[in-house]
């Protein structure tokens, strides 16, 4: 009898390592991963509506996380039917390509077709947003005019990552 509670305390004893073993391995097989906050999401929003109102450019504006999953939206009134869904694949297509989408219409204008038949949104106006040179996610715009879009994108990504907390070196 002494000698399994003997072997019983040992593994007892050992069990903990083990455990602690196989976490510290699950540990290193995941990534820490930022992505934009519902506040941050709204920040852009607000900024990209600011920039649509002083241009006189109604639009839809979509804001995704860095899987394309929609965080916040907009749809200012005078827009076409269809805009919100072209925002929204904007977004999309340019956080998970992490580059603005004016450079997918590019490829596509380029011969590129892959781009379309791979379910991405292949016009301008998706722009990454960056926190510590890092996309955490994208805004997409679709007003009337493309030139727009690609504005009021651009400006909204500015003001977020202008806003995002950098982080100190060292800390």
């Amino acid at each position: 009898m002494f000698t399994h509670l003997s072997k019983l305390a040992g593994f007892v004893c050992f069990l903990p390592l083990i455990s602690a073993n196989f976490c510290a391995r699950a540990a290193d097989l995941t990534l820490p991963v930022s992505v934009v906050s519902e506040a941050g999401a709204q920040q852009v929003l607000m900024a990209a509506e600011q920039e649509a109102r002083k241009l006189k450019a109604p639009c839809a504006i979509a804001v995704v996380d860095t899987s394309g999953i929609l965080v916040a939206f907009l749809k200012m009134d005078g827009v076409r039917a269809g805009s919100p869904d072209l925002a929204i694949g904007k977004a999309r297509t340019s956080a998970l390509l992490q580059r603005p989408s004016a450079e997918t219409e590019a490829n596509v204008d380029n011969g590129r077709i892959a781009f379309v038949t791979g379910g991405f949104m292949t016009l301008r106006g998706g722009v990454p947003l960056m926190a510590n040179g890092v996309p955490v996610g994208a805004v997409g715009v679709a007003s009337l005019n493309k030139d727009n879009d690609v504005t009021i994108a651009e400006a909204a990504a500015a003001a977020f990552a202008s806003a995002s907390p950098s982080r100190r070196s060292g800390h």
